[in-house]
Protein backbone atom coordinates (compact mmCIF):
# COMPACT_ATOMS: atom_id res chain seq x y z
CA UNK A 1 0.00 0.00 0.00
CA UNK A 2 2.72 2.48 0.85
CA UNK A 3 4.62 1.42 -2.38
CA UNK A 4 1.30 2.50 -4.03
CA UNK A 5 1.01 5.48 -2.44
CA UNK A 6 4.08 6.82 -2.97
CA UNK A 7 3.62 6.28 -6.92
CA UNK A 8 0.83 7.62 -7.21
CA UNK A 9 2.44 11.20 -5.77
CA UNK A 10 5.31 10.77 -8.15
CA UNK A 11 2.70 10.50 -10.95
CA UNK A 12 1.03 14.08 -9.83
CA UNK A 13 4.33 15.93 -9.06
CA UNK A 14 4.92 14.47 -12.79
CA UNK A 15 2.11 15.93 -13.93
CA UNK A 16 2.58 19.40 -12.29
CA UNK A 17 5.71 19.68 -13.90
CA UNK A 18 4.30 19.57 -17.25
CA UNK A 19 5.36 22.40 -19.70
CA UNK A 20 2.71 24.50 -21.04
CA UNK A 21 1.20 24.24 -24.11
CA UNK A 22 3.15 25.25 -27.51
CA UNK A 23 2.37 28.38 -28.77
CA UNK A 24 1.19 26.30 -32.18
CA UNK A 25 -1.14 24.36 -29.91
CA UNK A 26 -4.29 24.03 -32.32
CA UNK A 27 -7.05 24.76 -30.42
CA UNK A 28 -9.70 23.39 -32.24
CA UNK A 29 -13.50 24.81 -31.94
CA UNK A 30 -15.93 22.31 -30.08
CA UNK A 31 -19.17 21.92 -31.72
CA UNK A 32 -22.09 22.30 -29.91
CA UNK A 33 -23.68 19.06 -28.65
CA UNK A 34 -26.90 18.47 -29.08
CA UNK A 35 -29.45 19.25 -26.18
CA UNK A 36 -30.57 16.13 -23.91
CA UNK A 37 -33.68 15.18 -23.76
CA UNK A 38 -35.28 15.94 -20.68
CA UNK A 39 -35.15 13.53 -17.97
CA UNK A 40 -38.63 12.01 -17.01
CA UNK A 41 -40.59 13.03 -13.63
CA UNK A 42 -39.43 9.99 -11.96
CA UNK A 43 -35.71 9.85 -12.99
CA UNK A 44 -34.89 13.35 -12.10
CA UNK A 45 -30.81 14.01 -10.52
CA UNK A 46 -30.19 15.07 -7.44
CA UNK A 47 -29.40 19.02 -7.54
CA UNK A 48 -25.93 19.87 -8.74
CA UNK A 49 -25.22 16.76 -10.28
CA UNK A 50 -24.33 17.24 -13.81
CA UNK A 51 -25.83 15.43 -17.05
CA UNK A 52 -23.43 13.94 -19.41
CA UNK A 53 -23.61 15.56 -22.09
CA UNK A 54 -23.38 12.98 -25.26
CA UNK A 55 -20.14 12.96 -27.64
CA UNK A 56 -20.80 15.14 -30.66
CA UNK A 57 -18.57 13.06 -32.74
CA UNK A 58 -19.41 9.79 -32.29
CA UNK A 59 -23.45 9.82 -32.72
CA UNK A 60 -24.96 6.37 -33.75
CA UNK A 61 -26.03 5.87 -37.91
CA UNK A 62 -29.44 5.22 -38.61
CA UNK A 63 -29.81 1.34 -38.19
CA UNK A 64 -28.73 -0.33 -41.86
CA UNK A 65 -32.05 -1.04 -44.05
CA UNK A 66 -34.46 1.41 -41.52
CA UNK A 67 -36.72 2.91 -44.06
CA UNK A 68 -37.22 6.71 -44.31
CA UNK A 69 -40.05 8.82 -44.52
CA UNK A 70 -41.17 10.94 -47.61
CA UNK A 71 -40.62 13.80 -45.85
CA UNK A 72 -37.90 12.92 -43.98
CA UNK A 73 -34.33 13.83 -44.79
CA UNK A 74 -31.42 10.85 -44.45
CA UNK A 75 -29.75 11.30 -40.98
CA UNK A 76 -26.37 13.28 -41.60
CA UNK A 77 -24.53 10.50 -40.08
CA UNK A 78 -25.00 7.67 -41.93
CA UNK A 79 -21.58 8.19 -43.85
CA UNK A 80 -19.16 9.92 -41.99
CA UNK A 81 -18.16 13.30 -43.09
CA UNK A 82 -15.30 14.03 -45.02
CA UNK A 83 -12.34 16.79 -44.17
CA UNK A 84 -12.44 18.92 -46.45
CA UNK A 85 -16.26 19.90 -46.74
CA UNK A 86 -17.23 22.35 -44.23
CA UNK A 87 -17.71 25.08 -47.09
CA UNK A 88 -15.78 28.79 -47.79
CA UNK A 89 -14.11 27.96 -44.40
CA UNK A 90 -12.59 24.83 -44.66
CA UNK A 91 -10.42 23.24 -47.41
CA UNK A 92 -11.62 21.14 -49.95
CA UNK A 93 -8.69 19.28 -50.82
CA UNK A 94 -8.53 16.79 -54.02
CA UNK A 95 -5.48 14.74 -53.82
CA UNK A 96 -5.62 14.20 -56.87
CA UNK A 97 -6.47 17.44 -58.25
CA UNK A 98 -3.20 19.73 -59.60
CA UNK A 99 -1.65 21.51 -56.62
CA UNK A 100 -2.38 24.95 -56.65
CA UNK A 101 -0.06 27.97 -56.96
CA UNK A 102 1.68 29.28 -53.92
CA UNK A 103 1.97 32.95 -53.95
CA UNK A 104 4.53 35.11 -51.69
CA UNK A 105 4.94 38.05 -53.84
CA UNK A 106 2.47 40.40 -51.94
CA UNK A 107 2.24 43.33 -55.01
CA UNK A 108 0.10 40.24 -56.77
CA UNK A 109 -2.67 41.08 -54.66
CA UNK A 110 -5.26 43.55 -55.72
CA UNK A 111 -4.71 46.47 -54.02
CA UNK A 112 -7.48 46.01 -51.52
CA UNK A 113 -6.44 42.91 -50.05
CA UNK A 114 -3.20 43.90 -49.93
CA UNK A 115 -4.38 46.69 -48.13
CA UNK A 116 -5.95 44.61 -45.63
CA UNK A 117 -3.16 42.40 -45.57
CA UNK A 118 -0.90 44.96 -44.55
CA UNK A 119 -3.85 46.49 -41.91
CA UNK A 120 -4.09 43.14 -39.76
CA UNK A 121 -0.57 42.73 -39.76
CA UNK A 122 0.08 46.20 -38.44
CA UNK A 123 -2.15 45.56 -35.69
CA UNK A 124 -0.77 42.58 -34.50
CA UNK A 125 2.84 44.17 -34.49
CA UNK A 126 1.31 47.20 -32.57
CA UNK A 127 0.91 44.50 -29.48
CA UNK A 128 -2.64 46.41 -29.30
CA UNK A 129 -5.16 43.85 -29.92
CA UNK A 130 -8.29 46.35 -30.09
CA UNK A 131 -6.57 47.49 -32.91
CA UNK A 132 -8.11 44.61 -34.73
CA UNK A 133 -11.94 46.03 -34.01
CA UNK A 134 -12.69 49.04 -36.49
CA UNK A 135 -11.38 46.01 -39.66
CA UNK A 136 -13.10 42.86 -37.94
CA UNK A 137 -16.35 45.35 -38.88
CA UNK A 138 -19.87 45.03 -37.66
CA UNK A 139 -22.82 42.77 -38.73
CA UNK A 140 -22.99 40.79 -41.11
CA UNK A 141 -20.13 41.48 -42.85
CA UNK A 142 -18.03 40.90 -39.30
CA UNK A 143 -15.23 39.05 -40.10
CA UNK A 144 -16.31 35.18 -38.82
CA UNK A 145 -13.87 34.08 -35.93
CA UNK A 146 -15.16 30.80 -34.58
CA UNK A 147 -16.60 27.84 -36.65
CA UNK A 148 -19.65 28.80 -34.89
CA UNK A 149 -21.75 32.17 -33.92
CA UNK A 150 -20.01 33.96 -30.91
CA UNK A 151 -21.56 35.60 -27.86
CA UNK A 152 -20.69 38.94 -26.84
CA UNK A 153 -17.50 41.11 -27.86
CA UNK A 154 -14.99 40.28 -30.72
CA UNK A 155 -11.85 41.17 -29.54
CA UNK A 156 -12.92 39.54 -25.80
CA UNK A 157 -13.15 36.39 -27.63
CA UNK A 158 -10.70 36.90 -29.36
CA UNK A 159 -8.27 36.99 -26.33
CA UNK A 160 -10.11 34.06 -24.62
CA UNK A 161 -8.66 32.15 -27.74
CA UNK A 162 -5.05 33.39 -26.17
CA UNK A 163 -2.97 32.08 -23.94
CA UNK A 164 -2.22 35.33 -22.36
CA UNK A 165 -4.96 37.79 -20.82
CA UNK A 166 -3.97 40.26 -23.43
CA UNK A 167 -4.32 38.38 -26.80
CA UNK A 168 -1.07 38.75 -27.78
CA UNK A 169 -0.10 35.52 -28.17
CA UNK A 170 -3.08 35.38 -31.03
CA UNK A 171 -2.18 38.45 -32.56
CA UNK A 172 1.53 36.53 -32.93
CA UNK A 173 -0.11 33.41 -34.34
CA UNK A 174 -2.09 35.78 -36.92
CA UNK A 175 0.99 37.73 -37.82
CA UNK A 176 2.97 34.24 -38.30
CA UNK A 177 -0.19 32.73 -40.40
CA UNK A 178 -0.07 36.48 -42.79
CA UNK A 179 3.85 36.11 -43.35
CA UNK A 180 3.57 32.58 -45.07
CA UNK A 181 2.95 31.94 -48.39
CA UNK A 182 -0.74 32.24 -50.14
CA UNK A 183 -3.15 31.12 -52.66
CA UNK A 184 -5.80 32.84 -54.57
CA UNK A 185 -9.09 30.25 -54.67
CA UNK A 186 -12.36 30.18 -56.86
CA UNK A 187 -11.29 32.71 -58.99
CA UNK A 188 -13.74 34.82 -60.92
CA UNK A 189 -16.41 33.06 -58.42
CA UNK A 190 -18.60 34.41 -56.16
CA UNK A 191 -16.46 32.26 -53.03
CA UNK A 192 -13.81 34.14 -54.22
CA UNK A 193 -10.78 34.37 -51.76
CA UNK A 194 -7.07 34.64 -51.05
CA UNK A 195 -6.17 32.54 -48.32
CA UNK A 196 -3.01 32.55 -45.79
CA UNK A 197 -1.63 30.23 -45.57
CA UNK A 198 -1.40 28.32 -48.66
CA UNK A 199 -1.05 24.74 -46.45
CA UNK A 200 -5.11 25.44 -46.30
CA UNK A 201 -5.22 23.95 -49.61
CA UNK A 202 -2.82 21.71 -49.88
CA UNK A 203 -2.67 18.28 -49.03
CA UNK A 204 -0.20 17.70 -46.34
CA UNK A 205 1.00 14.88 -47.47
CA UNK A 206 2.23 16.11 -50.50
CA UNK A 207 4.51 19.12 -49.05
CA UNK A 208 8.45 19.20 -49.58
CA UNK A 209 10.76 19.67 -47.25
CA UNK A 210 10.89 23.25 -47.59
CA UNK A 211 7.39 23.67 -47.32
CA UNK A 212 7.44 21.33 -44.44
CA UNK A 213 9.39 24.52 -42.44
CA UNK A 214 7.70 26.66 -43.68
CA UNK A 215 4.29 25.09 -41.83
CA UNK A 216 6.87 24.51 -39.00
CA UNK A 217 7.17 28.26 -38.40
CA UNK A 218 3.36 28.17 -37.50
CA UNK A 219 2.98 24.31 -36.03
CA UNK A 220 4.17 21.79 -34.03
CA UNK A 221 5.69 18.64 -35.74
CA UNK A 222 2.82 17.09 -33.20
CA UNK A 223 0.29 19.29 -34.55
CA UNK A 224 1.23 17.86 -38.45
CA UNK A 225 1.36 14.20 -37.78
CA UNK A 226 -2.19 14.96 -35.84
CA UNK A 227 -3.32 17.22 -39.14
CA UNK A 228 -2.16 14.42 -41.27
CA UNK A 229 -4.05 12.09 -39.41
CA UNK A 230 -7.17 14.26 -39.69
CA UNK A 231 -6.59 14.74 -44.05
CA UNK A 232 -6.07 18.65 -43.65
CA UNK A 233 -4.53 21.92 -42.51
CA UNK A 234 -6.45 22.98 -39.58
CA UNK A 235 -4.64 25.44 -37.45
CA UNK A 236 -5.51 29.18 -37.91
CA UNK A 237 -6.20 30.44 -41.22
CA UNK A 238 -7.40 34.23 -42.69
CA UNK A 239 -9.36 34.71 -45.43
CA UNK A 240 -9.69 37.96 -47.64
CA UNK A 241 -12.30 38.95 -50.13
CA UNK A 242 -11.03 40.66 -54.04
CA UNK A 243 -12.98 43.82 -52.44
CA UNK A 244 -11.00 43.82 -48.77
CA UNK A 245 -13.42 42.35 -46.31
CA UNK A 246 -11.64 40.46 -43.79
CA UNK A 247 -13.58 37.05 -44.20
CA UNK A 248 -12.50 35.13 -41.61
CA UNK A 249 -9.97 34.10 -38.95
CA UNK A 250 -10.45 30.60 -37.76
CA UNK A 251 -8.89 27.18 -36.50
CA UNK A 252 -10.82 23.87 -36.34
CA UNK A 253 -12.35 21.26 -37.75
Amino acid sequence: MALAVLASTSFAVLLSAQPAAALSEIKREELPAPAAPAPADDDMTAPGSAVPMPDPITRPAAPAGKPTAPDQQEPEQVEPAKPGDGGLLNPRVDPDAPLPEVFYDLSKLPEPVRRMHGLIVEACKSGDIEKLRPLIGMGDSATQLSLTDIDGDPIEFLKGLSGDTEGQEILAIMEEVLDAGYVHLDAGKPEELYVWPYFFAMPLDKLDAKQRVELFKIVTAGDYDDMKQFGAYIFYRVGITPEGRWAFFVAGD
